[in-house]
Parts: C-alpha cells; structure tokens; sequence
C-alpha cells in the first residue's frame, strides 16, 4: 500500500515509521506542506490507498473534506472536530470515500473502553476520571477522557463524571477510571510506555479501510483487524 501522512509531529513520524516497517510505501506532508488541504488534489492522491491525519483540528476538517471529495480513504487520529461528523460521513457515502476516526488507536486502550462498559454497570459508585500526557497536548481533557466519560453515561444517563487534566513534560499517555464507593474504590489504568501502539494501530487502521467505502469508529471495528 501507499500511505499518506499527514503531520511531521511526534507521532505522524512514528506512523510513518511504523508502516515502513510493515512494509507501505510512505509519503508524508508537514501543515506547511498542506495548507488548507491545497496538496490534496487528484494528482496527488492518484495511486494513495489511505491518508491517515494526525494534525490539528481545524486542518483536520480541511483534510477529511478534501479526501472525501474525491473518494478516497482517510484515517483520522485528530481529535476536537466530531461536531462536523455527520456533514463528514454524509460525504464519505455520497462520494463513495471512507472514514475511519477515533480518539484512540492503541489496542490496549480500546479494551480499557470495554472495561470501562463493564464497570460501569455496577450500582452504588462514583466515577473520575485523570488523564496525563505531554505539555505539547493542546487539547484537554483528551479526547480519550472525554470518550471514556460518554462511555459511562451511556451506562449510568446523568452520571456526574469529573476528569481530571495533567500535562506533564514528555508523558506519552496515562488515563485512570476510578469507581469510589463508601466500601471500596475500583481502578482501571492504561499507560502508554510510548507512542508506538498509537501509529502501530492507526496503520493498522488504515490497512483495514483500504478497498472499503463508508465511516466507522475504530472502536466499532479494532477487532476486525
């Protein structure tokens, strides 16, 4: 396959990294690059099996717009944009192009989004939520937290679910889910040892999506792959 990439930043070039290894062929853009989508034309999509976006919101919506006019695939690791995904998938089916997002691509947090479905069901507990990446992080709480939270108030409707922010030097990633009753207090805990199982996940996302057309959620479909 031939992957896109776009975002140089810390993880874009893990991601590009990641599928050279799995053996993709790899070009990638930089936002300088990329200005307002103004480098993804149909010359330059030509022979692209897959973008995958891990830029800023804003260039993010440029981004999917772009590809999915055309009908290509796009994976999506940028957060902070969702208000727009129905007018995105819209296009996605209408233009016969794929979308794939989500707030996380690592394997280990999908299954601490299903534990957290499971613990959610208990009765009698208070949930919180602390999450802690790298002061570069512009968004906060992250988009994982505030998955995270929906995730218990699709459960409990009305939950009051605090989160908590840190943004600490170079931390790759933490996120706690804490259940507190007046017995006991339950944890659920992923740490991120690096950013490797975050590209690792979106290139496998983008292998899946190639030859498909439609929008999917990675939470919907990580299994598949």
């Amino acid at each position: 396959m031939l992957l896109l990439i776009l975002g140089k930043g810390k993880t874009g070039s893990l991601v590009a990294e990641v599928a050279r290894e799995r053996g993709h062929g790899v070009r990638a853009l930089d936002i300088n690059e990329n200005q307002h989508a103004s480098a993804l034309n149909g010359p330059n999509l030509a022979g692209v099996d897959a973008v995958i976006d891990f830029t800023t919101p804003d260039a993010a919506v440029e981004n999917i717009r772009a590809v999915l006019a055309l009908g290509c695939r796009i994976v999506v690791g940028t957060t902070g944009w969702y208000s727009l995904l129905p007018e995105l998938k819209a296009i996605a089916h209408r233009r016969g192009g794929a979308l794939l997002y989500g707030t996380n691509f690592s394997i280990g947090v999908q299954k601490l989004f299903r534990l957290t479905a499971e613990l959610a069901r208990i009765e009698g507990y208070k949930f919180e939520i602390s999450e802690t990446h790298h002061t570069s992080k512009l968004d906060a709480p992250s988009g994982t937290a505030i998955t995270l939270k929906e995730i218990v108030q699709s459960v409990q409707p009305g939950a009051d679910v605090v989160i908590e922010s840190h943004r600490i030097g170079d931390a790759n990633g933490e996120h706690i889910v804490r259940a507190t009753s007046e017995h006991d207090m339950i944890e659920l805990r992923h740490d991120a040892f690096s950013r490797r199982g975050f590209a690792l996940g979106a290139v496998r996302a983008a292998e899946w999506i190639h030859e498909k057309t439609g929008a999917w959620e990675f939470r919907e479909i990580f299994d598949q792959l």
